[in-house]
């Protein structure tokens, strides 16, 4: 049975049992700061598990693309390691339990229309103290006492605080060729190939409380996961993952570019199992907007790749490579998850220029190495360091075995201990820094059982009559709250915009003939009621009292030009830049907005010019805004752009500017792009990880903006004595006659330099047989020092030059040594570190020229009497 066969058939089951089919999320967690990656198949269901959002349909299943990388050593060396993995899952938030869930796992395992397991080879583990379960597997199911397992800790889901319960975990037996049954570890509760977990059935019934007590959930929860990797593995009857039809054709592919076979030589198959599998997880990450960089996400997908083409090296390829398997893995995968064809030509042309860029920081490294295998001859030892071999791998992305060869060629050992201790230390830093993140919240507080209905009307509608629906107060329904007081406060219909989807929230009044109040934020309640926080200003607030809702005008007008002005900026950077841009998110407010989007690279002023013309090219074109109710599918026909990281229901609001931009989004707009203005960018930088941010303005502030660009031009070309059109005529003029200055300015202390050099070789003195001339100068800079050395060596010949200055309260060297005296022994870098040493400083260089740096001016000249006693202690030896 062909993986994607098993994908779908898991899909059609838990539908036929009525749950909803929720596409796999994005790698990257949506607004979910906890977690690095998407990283288990409830992991992007998290509201629902903790009550954030009351989900439409409490019965739903997916197929989630997932990644991890803590076990990233054992890829390739293992039979079932992976970094990205898919996970299948089916999840009930407060609906069926225990039984349903494992009768279903049953009916799926074995039934020939499904899976078509022998139930003979089907044993389970329970947790010691979950009765129910062993009872439902034993009776109900009809499995026999042998092969349910009794455990402790290892049926357990527990991440320390949060919904916790028991879980059951179903094995299957691959038969005698993977294990004696007369070892006792044997079994599924052992350690060995022969029982394969296929299914892990977690029944989330219990919050882990701070003080470590257990309650009962309110509603007891299902989470389930199984492996595809797995259920692929004994469908296809193949000994590893890596021999299915997830990872033999890129396997097949690289074995074909590298010209070696697999399974011929233990080495080679380590290093095409773990290109196979990095190649898959690299291509996913960047078809998600993750770029290689040197943090975060960037960093582990750079590491990812740059292992990857180390491998390659194992295999003979010293050239770029990776980017020929993305068709492959395309070809693999693109049946579920589109984003890989659709993104494949920007996925190949991310890993090439990665692969190039690391083929250069090979070259780097290994010079990085030739210079610390030379201070170590240096210093008379033959031993990289464990940190030195460390920082190689971790900071270069150089790999021990080649650190250890070009070692070994040189002479050199690699200390093997130092360098498992940094990586050992590494490792406890990352673990700790997982562990400190809370990954659920608690279930609970009045938000999450309200069910009175609350409808939002303010696309259209800025005031209205409402009822007070509910008020909460000290996260407790109340009845009344009274004056100076902050409550909050559901309305049975609404004017006010909810913050979501980057628009920020409305701000406006509650008001009647008994109150008056503030609204300071509005937020939308677990299952989708907007809740106003209201400060009460005068009077008293009842449930059931009429009220006037007002929306504050200006601001809202302010926030649907951003707003709108965002979606015509989105398009005209993908027109600009390429369609690989997406969103990354984005904020929405009154006085600005702010931008991120996924690009490769810088972008230029000419590209930016062009971004702000083409939105200013729209608004000017006065297009009016068709805004409609769609299908999902029917939105994705007409090829409506989806936000990043953004889930969407059946039913989807469509937002169309003309025949330019065509977006899925709940925000609110303008009617007419022309309300918008004017757009202008006032910044575009950089955050991290493949993202740029560009923040900008519309309408009055951005007319503000001008004014005061407009005012500082004014004030300069009052300064420059000149009219504003010719201020960059006089500004060049003035750069002109600086820049004539200052090559007259250096010509001149060329010129006194030549004459003080004179006057400085009369200083000479003979030390021994050395020619030694040491001086202290003023009003001279480091590189005025270097150049009057230059003069004097070429003048003088064979000569051991130090001098010093005092520049800002801080102590400058420089030292140099004629090649014929260098030949003698003497070391310009080992004089200086002797000088700088008295002055409090230090430093160093190369035998004929070295500088150097001190603290204490004060010391300076008895740092300068102390050449002549060096030189002499060193012609003693």
């Amino acid at each position: 049975m062909k993986s994607g066969e098993i994908r779908q058939k898991w899909l059609d089951f838990f539908e036929t049992k009525g749950h909803k089919i929720e596409e796999s999320a994005s790698l990257v967690p949506h607004n979910d700061p906890s977690l690095l990656w998407i990283n288990a198949g409830m992991a992007p269901l998290k509201r629902y598990f903790d009550g954030t959002v009351k989900p439409d349909n409490p019965r739903i299943a997916n197929a989630q693309k997932c990644i991890r990388t803590n076990d990233i050593e054992n890829v390739g060396k293992t039979k079932r390691h992976h970094t990205l993995f898919e996970m299948l899952g089916n999840f009930s938030i407060g609906d069926y339990f225990k039984e349903e869930t494992i009768t279903w796992a049953w009916e799926f395992l074995t039934d020939k229309k499904w899976i078509g397991f022998d139930p003979d080879r089907l044993s389970v583990t329970v947790y010691h103290e979950d009765d129910e379960a062993y009872k439902i597997w034993k009776e109900k199911i009809g499995i026999p006492e042998e092969r349910i397992y009794k455990l402790d800790e290892d049926n357990f889901w527990d991440i320390g605080e949060g919904p916790c319960g028991p879980c059951t975990e179903i094995f299957y037996d691959r038969g005698d060729a993977y294990g004696d049954l007369s070892d006792p570890e044997v079994n599924p509760a052992g350690e060995n190939e022969r029982f394969l977990e296929v299914w892990n059935l977690v029944f989330s019934q219990f919050n882990h409380n701070k003080d470590g007590s257990y309650a009962p959930l309110p509603n007891k929860n299902i989470d389930t996961g199984a492996g595809l990797e797995r259920f692929t593995t004994i469908l296809q009857d193949v000994d590893s993952t890596f021999d299915t039809d997830l990872f033999l054709p890129t396997i097949e592919e690289t074995c074909s570019i590298a010209n070696v076979k697999y399974k011929e030589n233990t080495e080679i198959d380590v290093a095409l199992k773990v290109i196979a599998d990095h190649i898959r997880t690299v291509a996913f990450a960047i078809g998600d907007g993750v770029l290689p960089s040197n943090e975060g996400r960037g960093y582990v997908i750079r590491r990812l790749l740059r292992r990857a083409v180390r491998y390659g090296k194992v295999l003979g390829v010293n050239e770029p490579f990776l980017y020929r398997l993305v068709p492959i893995v395309a070809s693999v995968m693109g049946g579920y998850y589109k984003e890989i064809v659709e993104k494949q030509q920007f996925i190949e042309k991310i890993i090439r220029v990665e692969e190039e860029r690391f083929h250069e920081t090979l070259s780097d490294g290994l010079n990085i190495l030739a210079e610390m295998i030379q201070e170590a001859n240096k210093q008379g030892k033959s031993e990289i360091t464990g940190d030195q071999s460390f920082k190689l791998y971790d900071t270069y992305g150089f790999p021990l075995d080649l650190t250890e060869d070009f070692a070994q060629e040189n002479g050199f050992t690699v200390d093997h201990d130092g360098f498992e201790k940094a990586m050992q230390e590494q490792r406890e830093r990352a673990r700790a820094a997982r562990q400190e993140v809370d990954s659920m919240k608690v279930q609970g507080g009045p938000l999450t059982d309200l069910e009175v209905k609350s409808e939002y009307v303010g696309y259209n509608n800025l005031e209205v009559r409402a009822k007070v629906e509910a008020i909460i107060f000290n996260d407790q329904l109340v009845d009344i709250v009274s004056e100076s007081n902050t409550c909050l406060v559901v309305l049975d219909q609404t004017p006010f915009y909810a913050e979501s989807g980057g628009q920020v929230s409305d701000h406006g009044k509650l008001e009647n003939t008994s109150f008056k109040g503030n609204v300071q934020d509005v937020f939308k309640a677990p299952n989708g009621q907007h809740v106003h926080t209201l400060k009460i200003e005068s009077g008293t607030i009842k449930v059931g009292d009429e009220v006037s809702a007002s929306v504050a005008k200006e601001m809202r007008e302010d926030i649907v030009k951003n707003h709108t002005a965002t979606h015509l900026l989105h398009k005209a950077l993908k027109e600009v830049l390429g369609d690989h841009v997406n969103q990354a998110g984005s904020l929405v407010a009154p006085e600005r907005l702010r931008f991120d989007f996924s690009h490769f690279g810088s972008i230029s002023e000419e590209e930016l010019t062009q971004i702000e013309q083409k939105v200013n090219a729209q608004i000017w074109k006065n297009t009016a805004l068709k805004i409609e109710q769609k299908s999902l599918n029917e939105a994705k026909a007409m090829g409506a752009m989806a936000l990043f990281g953004e889930k969407y229901g059946d039913t989807v609001r469509v937002v169309q500017v003309g025949d330019y931009s065509i977006e899925l989004c709940g925000g609110c707009h303008v009617n007419q792009t022309s309300q918008i203005g004017l757009f202008k960018i006032l910044s575009e930088n950089g955050i991290g990880s493949g993202i740029r941010r560009i923040e900008a303005v519309t309408g009055k502030h951005a007319y503000q903006f001008l004014s005061n660009q407009l005012e500082l031009l004014d004030q300069g070309s009052q300064l420059l004595k000149t009219k504003i059109d010719e201020v960059p005529k006089r500004i060049e003029m003035l750069l002109s006659q600086n820049k004539e200055l200052v090559r007259e300015n250096e010509s001149l202390r060329g010129k006194l330099n030549t004459i003080e050099a004179g006057s400085l070789s009369d200083q000479v003195k003979q030390v021994g047989n050395v020619p030694v001339l040491v001086a202290q100068l003023k009003q001279v800079n480091a590189d005025t020092m270097r150049s009057m050395i230059d003069e004097l060596k070429e003048k003088l010949k064979s000569v051991v030059i130090v001098f010093g200055t005092v520049n800002e309260g801080k102590v400058q060297l420089a030292s140099a040594v004629t090649s014929d005296l260098v030949k003698q022994g003497y070391h310009a870098g080992k004089i200086i570190k002797e000088v700088a040493a008295i002055c409090g400083g230090g430093g160093g260089g190369r035998p004929d020229m070295a500088q150097a740096g001190g603290k204490d001016p004060s010391k300076l000249q008895q740092a300068l009497d102390s050449v002549e006693t060096f030189i002499k202690q060193n012609q003693e030896k």
